[in-house]
């Protein structure tokens, strides 16, 4: 399989961050009005977490804590196992599988590259899947045989 270096040159270069002292609302407000379910926490450049809409309705919501209250340090994934750009795309699937998780945050050596997201992945495996089932029924149609 591919390295997910080749999912991350498909995202966008620009990465929807929040600083871990912002209040949960404001994350909340944010993500909506980017339309994106997870927010990357940032702090002085550096990736320290990340905050998904999971993690807010979960954690504050359910709990009926005050969103404008509960700080996003304070509700956000420090924990989440990480891929490097080395890594294959089988390899962030096992990872996401075996920690139960749905995200993971991409680095080369110890600089932050991205978020990549089991949504990525199954994207990326039914693109490759179209390409191999495009070139088979090609070749399957020169030989006048139709699968």
């Amino acid at each position: 399989m591919e390295k997910i270096t080749s999912i991350l040159a498909k995202k966008e270069l620009h990465f929807h961050t929040v600083s871990p002292g912002s209040s949960a609302d404001m994350a909340l407000s944010r993500m909506c009005h980017e339309n994106v379910d997870y927010l990357i926490v940032m702090d002085d450049n550096n990736y320290v977490g990340l905050l998904t809409e999971h993690d807010i309705t979960s954690k504050v919501l359910i709990t009926n804590k005050q969103l404008a209250k509960t700080k996003v340090s304070d509700i956000m994934n420090k924990g989440l196992p990480a891929a490097t750009t080395d890594d294959t795309v089988e390899r962030c699937m096992q990872l996401m599988r075996q920690h139960h998780v749905r995200y993971l945050p991409v680095f080369e050596i110890h600089s932050f590259r991205g978020i990549v997201s089991s949504e990525d992945i199954l994207e990326e495996a039914v693109n490759n899947r179209m390409e191999i089932f495009d070139a088979v029924v090609g070749r399957d149609i020169r030989f006048g045989v139709l699968t």
